[in-house]
C-alpha cells in the first residue's frame, strides 16, 4: 500500500481517469486530459472503417490521454483493453495494467522510484517498486538522463 491506498479495480477507462485525478490531488500536480471515444478515434483501432464507431460487440471504445505536471513529467494514455503506456521523463513503459496505474504513479510522485545503473554493461533502468514486491523496469540510454532521472541513481 502506497500513500495509503490499495489498488481498487477501474474497469473503465473514465473510472482510472478519476483515479488519476484523485491522485494528481493528492500529489498537488496539474492534470490535462484528452478523451478519444469511438473506433475511429482510438489509436489501437486503425483497421476501424469509416465512420465506424463500435467494436464488432456493439460497444464505444474509450481512450484518454492524460499529461501530469511536476516533477517527474509523467504522461499516462488508457487504453480500452485495460491496460495503459505511461510515460515517465522520456522513459516508456508498455502494457501496464489499468488497475496498476494509480499506484505506479504514486510509486513516482512519492519518492519511491529510482534509476539503477550498472558498470558493466553499460547502463541504467529506471526501477519502479509496487506493492506486493512488484517492479516495473524498463531501460534507458545514459544519454537520456534527465535532471529527475540524474538524481535518482543509486
Amino acid at each position: 500500500m502506497i500513500g495509503g491506498m490499495d489498488h481498487p479495480h477501474l474497469p473503465t477507462t473514465e473510472a482510472a481517469v478519476t483515479a488519476l485525478r484523485e491522485t494528481a490531488r493528492e500529489f498537488h500536480l496539474e492534470i490535462e486530459v484528452t478523451h478519444d471515444i469511438g473506433a475511429d478515434q482510438t489509436s489501437r483501432r486503425t483497421t476501424a472503417g469509416v465512420g465506424v464507431t463500435t467494436d464488432p460487440d456493439g460497444s464505444l471504445p474509450h481512450e484518454a490521454y492524460v499529461e501530469l505536471g511536476g516533477s517527474p513529467r509523467i504522461s499516462v494514455r488508457l487504453f480500452p483493453e485495460d491496460d495503459a503506456l505511461i510515460t515517465v521523463e522520456g522513459v516508456e513503459f508498455h502494457d501496464i495494467p489499468r488497475d496498476e496505474v494509480p499506484v505506479f504513479l504514486r510509486s513516482c510522485y512519492g519518492g519511491l522510484a529510482y534509476v539503477h545503473g550498472k558498470r558493466f554493461p553499460p547502463g541504467y533502468r529506471l526501477v519502479v517498486p509496487l506493492p506486493g514486491d512488484r517492479t516495473y523496469k524498463e531501460f534507458l540510454p545514459m544519454i537520456n538522463l534527465t535532471r529527475w532521472l540524474s538524481g535518482r541513481v543509486r
